[in-house]
């Protein structure tokens, strides 16, 4: 194989500069002449061409280089990037790690984020759930002092919106009672009537965001866990039983249907993501908990979802915009994780989230090797 300069192969070189080129788009033939010169060269030229020709990438530098100081023109291109926002999790690349042009922008808006009132925070929730995103997926150091999204913000729609109901509904009783004292009597009770029936639906509707509200992930009390010791069910040959420590003192002991996917030895020493709200229960004469899975299609390949190396056990799974105090316990009645449940899969890029929204622990987001997979 002939060598260029006596250094790397030319071949390889060439092998490196064509798989440079299609995973950035680019037509290798125009780089190809180039590859007598160095790796570090071809790479930075590559890098530098995708870059120049990356319209996204540009679209955000252009929004960084252009974005205005006047807090009125401000809040309006914070508030086209929270709409933006709304069906992605990063801003280039369509996946879920944030992009060079992430760090661009969130350098540009921070000092601007960090120094909104609440009252505009409230209109950015897509916003500050990729600001809660980037802060937390990169050290930053002193560099940046890391925003505190307070709880409050995601609250007052929903308040509102039960106020206005509850406004709507007194005011209609209020006309109801008056029309029952008309003069012509029957015609003005049966108006009445009807008032009454329409001011009832109104009052037992629940708000949508109500609704939402019993869907969501804040429900769940979600902790990295470490799994101490791991064994077979003396009764079940498809049961493990794990014990997994949260920092409580005492290990969990919990019960998963995980024999035919992994052994005893691949989950001994493992973090897991485990939900620590969950009714307790007997499965099989031992106390279980629910470790979270990932699963595919047809369920014939299962694995504990990934959490992070350098995550602590104990600590919390967070959701960014989805603030909230969790349930002490679960209510079984109300099936509550089977409304949750839909909600929880990983990404395309096997990044485990609610709703697009990735589980995020002290050092990163959890995982699985499972894309598109069912989370349960």
């Amino acid at each position: 194989m002939a060598s260029a300069n006596g250094g790397v192969p030319l071949e390889r070189k060439r092998a490196i500069v064509s798989a440079l080129c299609k995973s950035r788009s680019l037509d290798a033939t125009k780089f190809l002449d180039d590859a007598g010169n160095d790796i570090k060269s071809l790479s930075v030229n590559i890098m530098k061409t995708a870059y120049e020709n990356n319209e996204e990438f540009n679209k955000r530098v252009a929004f960084a280089e252009k974005f205005p100081s006047d807090s009125e023109a401000c809040l309006k291109s914070l508030s086209q990037l929270n709409e933006y926002l709304t069906d992605y999790s990063v801003l280039v690349g369509g996946g879920s790690r944030p992009s060079d042009a992430d760090i661009i922008v969130f350098s540009t808006v921070h000092q601007y984020v960090a120094n909104l009132p609440n009252t505009d925070r409230n209109k950015l929730p897509n916003l500050l759930r990729w600001v809660d995103y980037i802060q937390s997926t990169h050290d930053f150091g002193e560099l940046f002092e890391r925003i505190v999204l307070e709880k409050a913000p995601f609250d007052p729609p929903l308040a509102k919106q039960t106020a206005k109901v509850n406004a709507e509904s007194s005011t209609k009783k209020g006309e109801s009672s008056t029309k029952k004292a008309a003069p012509n009597g029957k015609a003005a009770n049966s108006g009445a009537d009807s008032e009454k029936k329409t001011d009832s639906k109104q009052a037992s509707g629940k708000p949508e965001a109500a609704t939402e509200k019993k869907k969501s992930v804040s429900l769940l009390k979600i902790q990295v866990g470490l799994i101490r010791k791991a064994s077979k069910h003396p009764s079940a040959d498809s049961l493990l039983v794990e014990e997994i420590d949260v920092g409580e003192g005492k290990c969990r002991q919990v019960v998963s249907g995980l024999a035919k996917f992994c052994s005893t030895e691949e989950l001994t020493n493992r973090l897991v993501a485990l939900i620590t709200n969950v009714k307790p229960g007997k499965l099989r004469d031992v106390v279980s908990g629910l470790v979270l899975c990932a699963s595919n299609a047809d369920h014939t390949v299962v694995e504990p979802l990934i959490v992070p190396e350098g995550a602590k056990f104990g600590e919390i799974i967070t959701f960014a915009g989805h603030e909230g105090k969790p349930e002490d316990v679960l209510n079984p009645k109300k099936k509550q994780l089977d409304k949750i449940t839909p909600n929880l899969f990983t990404d395309d890029k096997g990044v485990a989230t609610f709703k697009g929204v990735p589980f995020m622990t002290s050092a990163g987001p959890c995982t699985s090797t499972i894309p598109n997979a069912g989370i349960k």
